[in-house]
């Protein structure tokens, strides 16, 4: 998953809603390609400044901020703050009640033949 295969990835991006978090294997599932979570991670560090996709709602596997400070942890922690989500000093977001849960889809079936 290189450049222009990383729509699917924010799409799904967009789609988690404030005060909500994904992981990045969450993503990567979701996208399309499951057992792809670092690729999620490297499509997100390849977003222009100012680009429409709120990266700071994914989150790691054990729901902890992946940045460090110095590479965009603060400011990643203060979106997630403004939107209402707990973050304790530890870097760390209580995934029960912060988890974003799509709604599943659903699929239109087909009339069964009588």
């Amino acid at each position: 998953m290189t450049g222009s295969g990383w729509a699917p990835v924010y799409a799904v991006v967009r789609r988690i809603p404030r005060g909500k978090v994904a992981t990045y294997g969450q993503v990567a599932a979701l996208a399309g390609r499951p057992r792809q979570a670092r690729q999620v991670g490297y499509a997100l560090h390849a977003l222009p400044p100012g680009a429409d996709v709120p990266w700071h709602r994914v989150v790691n596997a054990a729901g902890r901020l992946s940045l460090t400070p110095d590479s965009g942890g603060i400011e990643q922690r203060l979106r997630l703050l403004a939107e209402g989500v707990t973050v304790t000093e530890g870097g760390r977001i209580p995934m029960a009640g912060f988890r974003w849960q799509p709604a599943r889809r659903t699929v239109a079936r087909r009339p069964s033949a009588r």
